[in-house]
């Protein structure tokens, strides 16, 4: 079926990483989302919630959002104010490719996910220490000047790792009173999506989780915007294509992410990616055969 929570995906990356610096007053409502790329939205004013999988986080200036690809999110404005923003798309191929022995450049995100919290939020000095950065990555990627994407792929980085050392040596203010989430919904989520590959009906997850079926369905779709027969559903299609992408047989990649039947996996992959399974992966061989 090919239902609004079906075609969500929003966002085309066709580079390393684009930058818009972002300044408006609309009354404009957000539908969830999620990109196949990392993205990272810095607050700089504004009166605005930001969701990301079942999470509200209520923004102050120089507020920095790490958002993993595959992050269900929305932002909740409010209209009154201007909303004054930069949001850089990251193509995790060149974070990847970046990586260094023991140094990955995409643990900010991986932790930001291990720990259900998305926000950094820093002391004056450090707060600082990154704006200059920041303005420094902007200016030189709307320049012309010889060399200015050599300069801004090394700003980049150079943030990146930034953030990547804050996060490792905790340097941000964990303030609770800026996150607001249901805590049931928060465990039921993690449980999603630590357990792909197994059964998540929801008569499993009712009995797992002491509620009604009912109730379950109304307060998953209330705290996420999904339902959650789409959600667990789109997750695992997402693993899959990940899977296929990295090599794997779609025999074994489909039965990993919790599908049954190969015909219902294939019908609902075509209809999310517009590409079917098998087409994807000769696409994959072709493309590592041009690179040798």
């Amino acid at each position: 079926m090919d239902t609004k929570e079906n075609r969500n995906k929003s966002g085309y990356l066709k580079r390393d990483f684009e930058l818009f610096h972002l300044k408006d007053r609309k009354s404009q409502e957000f539908e969830f989302h999620y990109h196949d790329f990392n993205k990272i939205i810095i607050f700089l004013s504004g009166k605005v919630t930001y969701l990301i999988e079942g999470k509200a986080y209520c923004l102050k200036p120089w507020d920095i959002l790490l958002v993993n690809n595959h992050d269900v999110h929305k932002p909740v404005i409010d209209s009154s104010e201007i909303y004054d923003r930069i949001v850089i798309w990251i193509n995790p191929e060149f974070i990847e490719n970046h990586n260094y022995e023991n140094c990955d450049l995409s643990t900010c995100f991986k932790l930001a996910n291990e720990k259900s919290f998305n926000i950094i939020r820093l002391e004056e000095k450090l707060q600082n220490n990154m704006k200059f950065i920041i303005e420094s990555l902007e200016a030189s990627f709307n320049s012309k000047e010889f060399g200015n994407i050599i300069l801004s792929n090394s700003l980049l980085i150079q943030f990146i790792i930034y953030l990547n050392r804050i996060q490792l040596g905790n340097m941000y203010i964990s303030d609770e009173d800026t996150l607001r989430y249901d805590k049931q919904i928060e465990k039921i989520l993690k449980y999603i999506n630590n357990n792909l590959s197994k059964d998540l009906s929801t008569e499993l997850l009712s009995q797992k989780f002491y509620l009604s079926k009912y109730y379950l369905m109304h307060k998953f779709k209330k705290e996420t915007g999904y339902t959650l027969h789409n959600y667990v559903m789109q997750k695992r299609l997402l693993m899959a294509r990940d899977r296929i992408k990295l090599g794997e047989p779609i025999t074994r990649a489909y039965l990993q992410c919790g599908f049954k039947e190969y015909s219902s996996f294939f019908r609902a992959f075509k209809n999310m990616f517009k590409i079917s399974p098998s087409e994807l992966s000769q696409k994959k061989k072709e493309a590592i055969i041009r690179l040798r």
